[in-house]
């Protein structure tokens, strides 16, 4: 058994001075897996430092595109605001306007109604006058055609006609009551 020792040692030992075989990263046999290696090393850190920047641009990017839309969001809110003010201030004015139009229809109306309570009341006076005037007359003709047929009567009933004063006194006395 020593001799066998001895045999695989000698199969074992190298060839001293770079005779027979090429540096190891040089051999063809090794060259596939020592680029897949190196590849699995180094690629993943570049492409990782590639996808960490356009990831990093994406987020500024991003970031850049909700500050420009909260700007938006902020100027269509004060405009929206600005609108509303001015509707409720146009809704005020509109309100005073309408306030003011209504106090001056109705001063117009207030005015317009006494100026024909005064031209009724004229004309009620005038009117009162007139039929104070006719009753008047008309009492007068009743007064006259009164006394005329109590004398008449009298008259034919006695055959005396008599005083026409008397007769005047006493119808007078009758449409007193």
């Amino acid at each position: 058994m020593a001799q066998n020792n001895v045999q695989q040692i000698e199969t074992i030992e190298h060839p001293a001075s770079g005779q027979g075989r090429e540096f190891p990263p040089f051999e063809k046999q090794t060259f596939p897996s020592q680029l897949f290696w190196l590849a699995l090393t180094f690629i993943p850190r570049v492409a990782l430092a590639r996808i960490n920047s356009i990831l990093e641009e994406r987020r500024k990017r991003v970031e850049a595109d909700l500050a420009e839309a909260q700007r938006f969001k902020d100027g269509s809110d004060a405009t929206i605001l600005a609108r509303e003010k001015a509707l409720a201030d146009a809704r005020a004015r509109a309100q005073t306007l309408a306030n003011e139009t209504h106090e001056k229809a109705a001063a117009a109306a207030e005015a317009r109604r006494e100026e024909v309570d005064a031209k009724l009341a004229s004309r009620f006076t005038e009117a009162e006058k007139t039929i104070a005037a006719t009753r008047s007359a008309a009492i007068a003709k009743v007064h006259g055609v009164a006394s005329e047929a109590a004398a008449a009567i009298v008259e034919r009933l006695t055959g005396i006609g008599p005083a026409s004063e008397e007769v005047n006194e006493a119808v007078s006395n009758v449409l007193k009551r």
